[in-house]
Protein backbone atom coordinates (compact mmCIF):
# COMPACT_ATOMS: atom_id res chain seq x y z
CA UNK A 1 0.00 0.00 0.00
CA UNK A 2 1.18 2.91 -1.23
CA UNK A 3 2.05 5.89 1.80
CA UNK A 4 -0.58 8.07 1.94
CA UNK A 5 0.81 11.64 2.58
CA UNK A 6 -0.24 15.24 1.79
CA UNK A 7 0.61 16.24 -2.11
CA UNK A 8 1.44 20.07 -2.51
CA UNK A 9 -0.50 21.54 -5.47
CA UNK A 10 0.02 25.52 -4.84
CA UNK A 11 2.25 27.30 -3.06
CA UNK A 12 0.96 26.26 0.76
CA UNK A 13 -1.85 24.29 -0.32
CA UNK A 14 -2.16 20.70 -0.51
CA UNK A 15 -4.41 17.58 -0.63
CA UNK A 16 -4.13 14.17 1.26
CA UNK A 17 -5.56 11.53 -0.56
CA UNK A 18 -7.04 8.47 1.32
CA UNK A 19 -7.71 4.87 -0.05
CA UNK A 20 -10.60 4.81 1.96
CA UNK A 21 -13.34 6.32 -0.34
CA UNK A 22 -10.92 7.71 -2.52
CA UNK A 23 -11.47 11.27 0.58
CA UNK A 24 -9.69 14.30 -0.03
CA UNK A 25 -8.58 16.09 2.76
CA UNK A 26 -7.18 19.74 2.32
CA UNK A 27 -4.52 21.59 4.16
CA UNK A 28 -3.73 25.64 3.50
CA UNK A 29 -1.12 27.14 5.46
CA UNK A 30 -1.10 30.93 6.25
CA UNK A 31 1.40 32.66 8.16
CA UNK A 32 -0.76 32.59 11.14
CA UNK A 33 -3.53 29.72 11.27
CA UNK A 34 -3.63 27.16 8.92
CA UNK A 35 -6.81 25.96 7.72
CA UNK A 36 -7.95 22.22 7.08
CA UNK A 37 -10.77 20.67 5.12
CA UNK A 38 -12.59 17.62 6.08
CA UNK A 39 -11.65 15.48 9.29
CA UNK A 40 -12.26 11.87 7.75
CA UNK A 41 -15.00 9.21 9.09
CA UNK A 42 -13.78 7.94 12.84
CA UNK A 43 -11.27 9.15 15.85
CA UNK A 44 -8.51 7.47 14.96
CA UNK A 45 -8.81 8.93 11.31
CA UNK A 46 -9.00 11.87 12.60
CA UNK A 47 -5.59 11.62 14.81
CA UNK A 48 -3.90 10.58 11.92
CA UNK A 49 -4.54 13.15 10.03
CA UNK A 50 -3.75 15.68 12.80
CA UNK A 51 -0.11 13.99 12.79
CA UNK A 52 0.05 14.09 9.31
CA UNK A 53 -0.79 17.73 9.23
CA UNK A 54 1.78 18.38 12.05
CA UNK A 55 4.64 17.03 9.84
CA UNK A 56 3.90 19.90 7.32
CA UNK A 57 2.98 22.84 9.97
CA UNK A 58 2.72 23.89 13.57
CA UNK A 59 0.61 26.81 13.44
CA UNK A 60 -3.11 26.85 14.48
CA UNK A 61 -5.59 24.39 12.64
CA UNK A 62 -8.76 26.23 11.96
CA UNK A 63 -11.23 23.21 10.25
CA UNK A 64 -14.19 23.30 8.07
CA UNK A 65 -16.92 20.61 7.46
CA UNK A 66 -17.85 20.56 3.67
CA UNK A 67 -21.09 18.94 4.71
CA UNK A 68 -22.46 16.26 7.37
CA UNK A 69 -21.99 13.19 5.60
CA UNK A 70 -19.47 10.85 8.15
CA UNK A 71 -16.80 10.24 6.15
CA UNK A 72 -16.23 14.45 5.38
CA UNK A 73 -16.74 15.02 9.75
CA UNK A 74 -16.46 12.24 12.19
CA UNK A 75 -13.24 13.06 12.82
CA UNK A 76 -13.70 16.33 14.19
CA UNK A 77 -13.01 14.80 17.53
CA UNK A 78 -9.28 14.65 16.67
CA UNK A 79 -9.77 18.02 16.54
CA UNK A 80 -11.89 19.49 19.03
CA UNK A 81 -9.40 22.12 20.51
CA UNK A 82 -9.90 23.96 16.84
CA UNK A 83 -12.27 26.34 15.51
CA UNK A 84 -14.59 23.91 13.77
CA UNK A 85 -16.21 25.71 10.87
CA UNK A 86 -19.21 24.54 8.94
CA UNK A 87 -22.84 26.22 7.43
CA UNK A 88 -25.44 25.64 10.13
CA UNK A 89 -27.35 23.52 8.01
CA UNK A 90 -24.57 20.80 8.75
CA UNK A 91 -24.88 20.73 12.94
CA UNK A 92 -28.47 20.83 12.54
CA UNK A 93 -28.18 17.30 9.91
CA UNK A 94 -25.73 16.20 12.27
CA UNK A 95 -28.18 16.25 15.11
CA UNK A 96 -30.67 14.59 13.43
CA UNK A 97 -29.03 12.35 11.58
CA UNK A 98 -25.72 11.38 12.79
CA UNK A 99 -26.44 8.00 15.15
CA UNK A 100 -28.56 6.99 12.05
CA UNK A 101 -25.25 7.42 9.85
CA UNK A 102 -22.85 6.08 12.52
CA UNK A 103 -25.42 2.61 13.30
CA UNK A 104 -25.71 2.05 9.17
CA UNK A 105 -21.94 2.54 8.50
CA UNK A 106 -20.97 -0.04 11.53
CA UNK A 107 -23.39 -2.46 10.09
CA UNK A 108 -22.26 -2.00 7.05
CA UNK A 109 -18.31 -2.57 8.43
CA UNK A 110 -19.46 -5.98 10.50
CA UNK A 111 -20.95 -7.03 6.83
CA UNK A 112 -17.48 -6.51 5.16
CA UNK A 113 -15.08 -8.17 8.00
CA UNK A 114 -13.59 -5.02 8.86
CA UNK A 115 -14.52 -5.23 12.49
CA UNK A 116 -11.16 -2.81 13.62
CA UNK A 117 -13.22 0.24 11.10
CA UNK A 118 -16.62 -1.35 12.57
CA UNK A 119 -15.19 -0.90 16.49
CA UNK A 120 -13.56 2.74 15.66
CA UNK A 121 -16.78 4.23 14.17
CA UNK A 122 -18.94 2.53 17.02
CA UNK A 123 -16.45 4.71 19.59
CA UNK A 124 -16.04 7.37 18.00
CA UNK A 125 -17.62 10.59 19.37
CA UNK A 126 -19.94 13.01 17.56
CA UNK A 127 -18.10 16.39 17.43
CA UNK A 128 -20.64 19.27 16.07
CA UNK A 129 -19.10 21.84 14.25
CA UNK A 130 -19.72 25.22 16.38
CA UNK A 131 -18.69 28.77 14.28
CA UNK A 132 -21.65 28.34 11.45
CA UNK A 133 -22.39 30.20 8.84
CA UNK A 134 -24.99 30.72 6.66
CA UNK A 135 -23.27 32.17 4.08
CA UNK A 136 -20.01 33.36 2.47
CA UNK A 137 -17.49 34.30 4.94
CA UNK A 138 -13.75 34.40 4.56
CA UNK A 139 -11.26 33.14 6.92
CA UNK A 140 -7.88 35.49 7.63
CA UNK A 141 -4.74 33.00 7.49
CA UNK A 142 -2.16 35.02 7.88
CA UNK A 143 -0.53 36.25 4.93
CA UNK A 144 -3.81 34.88 2.75
CA UNK A 145 -7.49 34.82 3.10
CA UNK A 146 -9.95 31.79 2.39
CA UNK A 147 -13.74 31.94 1.23
CA UNK A 148 -15.95 29.74 2.61
CA UNK A 149 -18.59 29.53 -0.11
CA UNK A 150 -22.10 28.73 -0.29
CA UNK A 151 -23.78 28.59 -3.59
CA UNK A 152 -27.26 27.11 -2.65
CA UNK A 153 -28.42 23.33 -2.49
CA UNK A 154 -26.42 20.78 -4.38
CA UNK A 155 -24.91 17.40 -2.61
CA UNK A 156 -26.96 18.44 0.54
CA UNK A 157 -28.68 21.58 1.67
CA UNK A 158 -25.40 22.64 3.48
CA UNK A 159 -22.87 21.94 1.15
CA UNK A 160 -19.86 24.86 1.60
CA UNK A 161 -16.73 24.91 -0.49
CA UNK A 162 -13.59 26.67 0.21
CA UNK A 163 -11.65 28.99 -2.10
CA UNK A 164 -7.66 29.75 -2.12
CA UNK A 165 -7.99 32.94 -4.67
CA UNK A 166 -4.44 33.99 -4.33
CA UNK A 167 -3.41 30.60 -5.68
CA UNK A 168 -6.87 29.81 -7.99
CA UNK A 169 -8.18 26.39 -5.61
CA UNK A 170 -11.26 25.87 -4.70
CA UNK A 171 -12.32 23.05 -2.45
CA UNK A 172 -15.72 21.60 -3.53
CA UNK A 173 -16.71 19.02 -1.38
CA UNK A 174 -18.95 16.76 -2.62
CA UNK A 175 -20.59 19.49 -4.94
CA UNK A 176 -17.82 17.69 -7.21
CA UNK A 177 -17.27 14.23 -8.06
CA UNK A 178 -14.21 12.42 -10.02
CA UNK A 179 -13.66 8.60 -10.82
CA UNK A 180 -18.01 8.19 -9.45
CA UNK A 181 -20.86 9.81 -10.61
CA UNK A 182 -22.32 12.64 -8.37
CA UNK A 183 -24.35 10.60 -5.03
CA UNK A 184 -27.45 11.72 -4.93
CA UNK A 185 -29.28 10.17 -1.95
CA UNK A 186 -29.74 13.15 0.05
CA UNK A 187 -29.45 15.80 -3.05
CA UNK A 188 -31.20 18.28 -4.63
CA UNK A 189 -31.08 17.04 -8.42
CA UNK A 190 -32.98 19.83 -10.13
CA UNK A 191 -30.92 22.37 -8.18
CA UNK A 192 -27.73 21.21 -8.33
CA UNK A 193 -26.14 21.81 -11.52
CA UNK A 194 -27.51 25.96 -10.70
CA UNK A 195 -25.88 25.79 -7.18
CA UNK A 196 -22.52 24.28 -9.24
CA UNK A 197 -22.92 27.10 -11.50
CA UNK A 198 -22.83 30.00 -8.89
CA UNK A 199 -20.22 28.88 -7.63
CA UNK A 200 -17.94 28.46 -9.98
CA UNK A 201 -19.28 32.49 -10.65
CA UNK A 202 -18.04 33.23 -7.20
CA UNK A 203 -15.45 35.73 -7.24
CA UNK A 204 -12.87 33.89 -4.96
CA UNK A 205 -13.58 30.74 -7.02
CA UNK A 206 -14.37 32.65 -10.56
CA UNK A 207 -10.62 32.25 -11.30
CA UNK A 208 -10.09 29.11 -10.18
CA UNK A 209 -8.99 25.73 -11.95
CA UNK A 210 -7.59 23.65 -9.85
CA UNK A 211 -10.73 22.12 -8.01
CA UNK A 212 -10.56 19.39 -5.27
CA UNK A 213 -13.57 16.96 -5.29
CA UNK A 214 -14.76 15.19 -2.41
CA UNK A 215 -13.21 12.30 -3.69
CA UNK A 216 -10.98 11.19 -6.97
CA UNK A 217 -8.57 13.17 -8.32
CA UNK A 218 -7.81 17.23 -8.86
CA UNK A 219 -9.27 18.50 -11.76
CA UNK A 220 -9.64 21.59 -14.05
CA UNK A 221 -12.58 23.91 -14.26
CA UNK A 222 -13.59 22.17 -17.55
CA UNK A 223 -14.27 18.99 -15.76
CA UNK A 224 -16.30 21.67 -13.19
CA UNK A 225 -18.18 22.57 -16.46
CA UNK A 226 -18.96 19.57 -17.84
CA UNK A 227 -20.40 18.00 -14.53
CA UNK A 228 -22.90 21.13 -14.08
CA UNK A 229 -23.63 20.35 -18.07
CA UNK A 230 -24.57 16.66 -16.82
CA UNK A 231 -26.31 18.03 -14.03
CA UNK A 232 -28.02 20.30 -16.00
CA UNK A 233 -29.42 18.04 -18.24
CA UNK A 234 -30.54 15.59 -15.21
CA UNK A 235 -32.50 18.98 -13.91
CA UNK A 236 -34.10 19.36 -17.65
CA UNK A 237 -35.05 15.91 -18.09
CA UNK A 238 -36.69 15.06 -14.87
CA UNK A 239 -38.53 19.11 -14.89
CA UNK A 240 -40.37 17.18 -17.88
CA UNK A 241 -41.16 14.25 -16.90
CA UNK A 242 -43.15 15.88 -13.62
CA UNK A 243 -44.21 18.03 -15.69
CA UNK A 244 -45.35 15.26 -17.73
CA UNK A 245 -47.25 13.83 -15.48
CA UNK A 246 -45.06 11.16 -14.81
CA UNK A 247 -44.77 9.76 -11.22
CA UNK A 248 -42.69 6.34 -11.23
CA UNK A 249 -38.77 6.06 -10.85
CA UNK A 250 -38.27 3.79 -13.91
CA UNK A 251 -40.33 7.04 -16.14
CA UNK A 252 -37.20 8.86 -14.98
CA UNK A 253 -34.78 6.38 -15.26
CA UNK A 254 -35.99 6.10 -19.18
CA UNK A 255 -35.89 9.57 -19.80
CA UNK A 256 -32.48 10.35 -18.37
CA UNK A 257 -30.79 7.75 -20.39
CA UNK A 258 -27.67 8.58 -22.00
CA UNK A 259 -26.47 11.26 -20.09
CA UNK A 260 -23.07 10.03 -19.21
CA UNK A 261 -24.45 8.60 -15.35
CA UNK A 262 -25.35 5.05 -14.34
CA UNK A 263 -28.92 3.62 -13.78
CA UNK A 264 -28.43 3.43 -10.28
CA UNK A 265 -27.71 7.03 -10.20
CA UNK A 266 -30.47 8.15 -12.42
CA UNK A 267 -32.57 5.50 -10.28
CA UNK A 268 -31.43 7.59 -6.97
CA UNK A 269 -32.00 10.80 -8.53
CA UNK A 270 -35.49 10.07 -9.31
CA UNK A 271 -36.33 8.44 -5.81
CA UNK A 272 -34.69 11.96 -4.49
CA UNK A 273 -37.05 14.24 -6.77
CA UNK A 274 -39.86 12.34 -6.05
CA UNK A 275 -39.07 12.40 -1.95
CA UNK A 276 -38.75 16.08 -2.85
CA UNK A 277 -42.51 16.66 -4.52
CA UNK A 278 -44.06 15.14 -1.61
Amino acid sequence: MAEVTFRQIAPGVHVRRHEELNLNCGLVVGEQRALLVDTRSYHEHGMELLAAVREITDLEIVVVNTHAHYDHCFGNSAFRDSQIYAHVGAAEELRRSGEDQREQVVAHLRRTQRAHMANAMASTEIVLPFYLVDGDTTIDLGGRTAGLLYAGRGHTDHDLAVAVPDVGVVFAGDLVEEGADPAMEDAFPLEWAQTLAALADKGPAAQADLWVPGHGDVVDRAFVDEQADVLAELAARCAEVVSDGGVGVEAFVSACRGIGLDTHTLREAAVRVLELRH
